[in-house]
C-alpha cells in the first residue's frame, strides 16, 4: 500500500467518523420534529370534535411528510458537507506531500497527460526549486515514451502540478484542474466509501 493510499485510507476513516456524527445529529433533529408533530396531533385530536378527527389525521400526515422531507434534506446536506470536506482534505494532502511522493505523483500525471507531440511543460517556481536530481531528463524520457518531446518552459503561476503547451493549446494538469475535471467521479467514490 503506497503512502498516498494510506493517507487516503486515513482520510476516509476520518470522514466516515465525521459523517456518522453529522448523520446522527441530523437523525436526532428529524426524530424530534416527528415527536413534536405526534404530540401536536395527539393533543389536537383530544380537543376537537369527532368531525375534526379526519382533519387531524390529514394534518398529522402533512406534518410527518414535512418532517420526513426536512430529515432527508438535513441528511443530504450533511452528506454533501462531509464529501466536500473529504475532497478538500485529499487535495490538501496531495499538495503537501513530501517531495519524493509529490514528484512520483507528477511523473504519473505526466505519463497520463503527455501527448505524442513536441511541446513545453511549465511548473511553478516553488516546484522548480525542489526538482529532484535529473528530473528534467526524466520529463524528456517520459515524453519520448509517449511518442513526443517536452522542453522546460517558463515558470507558471500555479500552485502545483504543471501546464503542458502544444502549439497554441495549453492543458492544465494542476491538482485543482484534475480534481475539478473528476469532481463528480470523486464525489461518487467518496459517497460509496462513506455511506454504503
Amino acid at each position: 500500500m503506497t503512502g498516498l493510499d494510506i493517507m487516503l485510507s486515513q482520510l476516509q476513516a476520518e470522514a466516515k467518523a465525521e459523517a456518522d456524527s453529522r448523520l446522527a445529529a441530523a437523525r436526532e433533529e428529524a426524530d424530534q420534529l416527528l415527536a413534536q408533530a405526534d404530540a401536536e396531533a395527539e393533543s389536537g385530536a383530544e380537543l376537537i370534535a369527532r368531525q375534526a378527527e379526519e382533519e387531524a389525521a390529514r394534518h398529522l400526515e402533512r406534518t410527518r411528510s414535512s418532517a420526513d422531507r426536512k430529515r432527508r434534506m438535513l441528511l443530504l446536506q450533511a452528506k454533501q458537507e462531509v464529501i466536500a470536506e473529504v475532497l478538500k482534505k485529499a487535495y490538501e494532502k496531495m499538495d503537501s506531500l513530501e517531495d519524493s511522493a509529490y514528484f512520483d505523483l507528477i511523473r504519473r500525471l505526466l505519463r497520463e497527460c503527455a501527448q505524442p507531440l513536441e511541446g513545453e511543460i511549465r511548473f511553478s517556481e516553488r516546484d522548480r526549486k525542489r526538482f529532484p536530481a535529473g528530473f528534467e531528463k526524466e520529463i524528456g524520457k517520459i515524453a519520448a515514451e509517449r511518442g513526443g518531446s517536452l522542453r522546460l518552459g517558463d515558470n507558471a503561476a500555479i500552485d502545483n502540478g504543471f501546464i503542458l503547451a502544444y502549439g497554441g493549446v495549453e492543458e492544465n494538469c494542476t491538482f485543482r484542474a484534475m480534481f475539478d475535471s473528476r469532481k463528480e467521479a470523486l464525489q461518487d467514490a467518496a459517497r460509496k466509501v462513506l455511506f454504503s
